[in-house]
């Protein structure tokens, strides 16, 4: 029963840790300085509760184990966290062989600031489109590039800093 005990205790403790600490960084890396300095007040303060508990019975494997468990579940729970708060901007770029103009059109009738820029492609000219969304968007854009050019190669990367332009969607 020690062992149970320990086990989740520890566990629970590091995914909350841990899943704190992933958030925070996804924080840092978006520029959002508030948000960053309150979930590594908790990250740090749950850090060191849990490794208090696991130093204060070095003996006792359930702790050891709960620790590590907990910390790889962290990960999972953190980066789910994350992507469901969505927070910041996304650049997408999108590379269309065939049916680019469509796809700007489209686009802009939902509301979403298009950059068209010809391009030539392996396989001839193509149409690049850059698009910058906020994250909770950039399914929504992506979903409308699927259903009208299924060949159209999409990327996509985290915009830090905004300044001016056109946000819509």
């Amino acid at each position: 029963m020690d062992f149970l005990l320990s086990f989740l205790t520890l566990f629970g403790l590091r995914v909350v840790d841990i899943s704190l600490y992933t958030v925070r960084i996804m924080m840092v890396v978006r520029g959002r300085k508030r948000m960053a300095w309150i979930f590594g007040f908790f990250q740090a303060f749950v850090y060191v509760v849990a490794l208090r508990a696991v130093l204060s019975d070095a003996g006792n494997w359930g702790k050891y184990i709960g620790y590590a468990a907990g910390f790889a579940t962290g990960v999972v729970v953190g980066m789910f966290i994350e992507g469901r708060l969505a927070i910041g901007y996304t650049h997408l770029r999108v590379t269309s062989p065939r049916r680019g103009a469509e796809l700007t059109d489209r686009l802009r009738e939902a509301g979403f600031g298009i950059t068209e820029i010809s391009g030539q492609g392996k396989d001839g000219v193509v149409t690049i489109l850059n698009c910058s969304v906020q994250r909770r968007k950039s399914a929504e854009v992506e979903q409308l590039v699927q259903e009208i050019d299924p060949d159209a190669f999409v990327t996509a990367e985290a915009v830090r800093s905004i300044k001016r332009g056109f946000w819509g969607g």
